[in-house]
C-alpha cells in the first residue's frame, strides 16, 4: 500500500512551475510564492493559464506523477499519462475481460450495486440529520434506490445496468436539495445538468466529480490498468472510461458528502459563484479554494474498508477499490466488490 500523498492544485493565473533541486517551485509575476519537495507529491492539477517548464513536465512523467489540464473554471482538457506500470499480463486480461460480454456485464452490475447502496447510505444519513418535514421524501427516496438495487442481478445486458443506474441517479438528484439545511432557494436543485453548469448546484458537482475522476484515472494507472478500457461505461476517444467506472461507486462518498457538508457548515455560499449572461454559472477563484482545501483534508480521514478492516485514509480509496479490481481481473477474486460506505 502507498502512503497517501498530496496532489499540488495550481489555479493562480499567469504562475510558473519548474524544477529545482528536486522540488517544485512555483512562481508568480517572477516571485517565489511555494516550493514543494517533489517526493511529496502524487500529481499535479492546474487551471487555465498556468505553465510549467518542459523539463518538470518530463521529470514528473519519469516519476510517475501525472499533469491534469483544467481550464480556469475546471473543465478537463487534457492529462499527461506516464508510463504504465504493473504487469503487461494485467493489462491483456482486462481487455479480454472488456471483450467477453459476461463478464463485462458481471463487472458493470457491482460497480452500479456499489454506487446505489452508497446513494442509498447518503439519503438514509441525510435523512436522520433533516428537518421532520424532510426526512420522510429522502427515506422514501432511499426505499426506491433499494428496489432498483434489487433489480440489478435480473439485467442481462450492460444497456440495462446503464438503464437502472440512470434511473437511480434521476431518484437521487430528485431529493438532493433536500440534503442541504442552508441557502436552498440558491442552491436548489432543479435538475442534474453538466455542461454548460446552469445554476450554482451544478456547477459545483461538476467542479468536484472532475478532481475525482482524475484521482480514479491516477489510481488505475497505478497498479498497471488502463484508465481508457472501462465496463459499466462504453468505450469511446478520448474518454478514461474505466476512471469513471471506478468513480462511480465513490460519488455519494466522496464528491457529494463533500458538497453537502460545505454548503451545510457555510463554507461555499451564494458570493462564492458568477452568474453569467446565458444561464451559466461558474465557481470563483476563491470558491475553488475552499472545495479543494476540504477535499485534501477529507482525504486525510480515515474510514475501515469493509474488505480489508483496516483503517484506511479516503484519499487512498480509489487505490484499493484499483487493487481489487486488478485481483479480479486476474483470477484472483470471484468478482469485483465495490466499495460501501458505512
Amino acid at each position: 500500500m502507498r502512503t497517501l500523498l498530496n496532489t499540488l492544485y495550481v489555479q493562480t493565473q499567469g504562475s510558473y512551475l519548474r524544477l529545482e533541486n528536486d522540488n517544485v517551485r512555483v512562481d508568480v509575476d517572477g516571485t517565489r510564492v511555494a516550493m514543494l519537495p517533489l517526493h511529496h507529491l502524487d500529481g499535479v492539477v492546474v487551471f487555465g493559464n498556468v505553465l510549467l517548464s518542459p523539463f518538470l513536465i518530463q521529470h514528473l512523467g519519469r516519476n510517475h506523477k501525472p499533469v491534469t489540464w483544467l481550464t480556469e473554471w475546471g473543465r478537463f482538457t487534457a492529462r499527461l499519462e506516464t508510463p504504465v506500470s504493473g504487469n503487461v499480463l494485467l493489462r491483456v486480461a482486462q481487455h479480454a475481460c472488456a471483450c467477453d460480454e459476461h463478464r463485462t456485464l458481471a463487472v458493470s452490475r457491482y460497480v452500479a450495486a456499489g454506487k446505489l447502496q452508497n446513494q442509498k447510505t447518503a439519503l438514509l444519513r441525510s435523512a436522520r440529520e433533516a428537518d421532520p418535514e424532510d426526512a420522510p421524501a429522502l427515506r422514501q427516496a432511499a426505499q426506491d434506490i433499494n428496489a432498483q438495487i434489487g433489480g440489478l442481478p435480473l439485467a442481462e445486458t450492460v444497456d440495462e445496468v446503464r438503464g437502472i443506474e440512470g434511473s437511480a441517479a434521476r431518484r437521487y438528484f430528485e431529493v438532493f436539495s433536500l440534503m442541504l439545511r442552508v441557502n436552498r432557494d440558491f442552491f436548489w436543485l432543479g435538475e442534474r445538468t453538466r455542461r454548460p453548469a446552469r445554476d450554482p448546484i451544478n456547477a459545483t458537482l461538476n467542479y468536484v466529480y472532475t478532481l475525482l475522476a482524475g484521482d480514479c484515472a491516477s489510481a488505475c494507472q497505478s497498479v498497471g490498468l488502463d484508465p481508457q478500457v472501462g465496463f459499466l461505461h462504453a468505450l469511446r476517444p478520448g474518454r478514461a472510461s474505466l476512471a469513471l467506472d471506478l468513480m462511480e461507486e465513490l460519488r455519494p462518498v466522496t464528491a457529494d458528502r463533500a458538497v453537502i457538508t460545505l454548503i451545510n457548515r457555510q463554507q461555499l455560499t451564494p458570493r462564492d459563484f458568477v452568474l453569467h449572461e446565458g444561464r451559466t454559472v461558474t465557481i470563483t477563484e476563491d470558491g475553488r479554494r475552499t472545495i479543494i482545501k476540504h477535499l485534501q483534508e477529507r482525504k486525510q480521514e480515515e474510514v475501515t474498508h469493509p474488505l480489508t478492516a483496516r483503517k484506511t485514509p479516503l484519499g487512498l480509496i480509489p487505490h484499493v477499490q484499483a487493487r481489487l479490481l486488478a485481483q479480479h481481473l486476474r483470477g484472483d477474486r470471484p468478482h469485483y466488490p465495490p466499495y460501501l460506505h458505512r
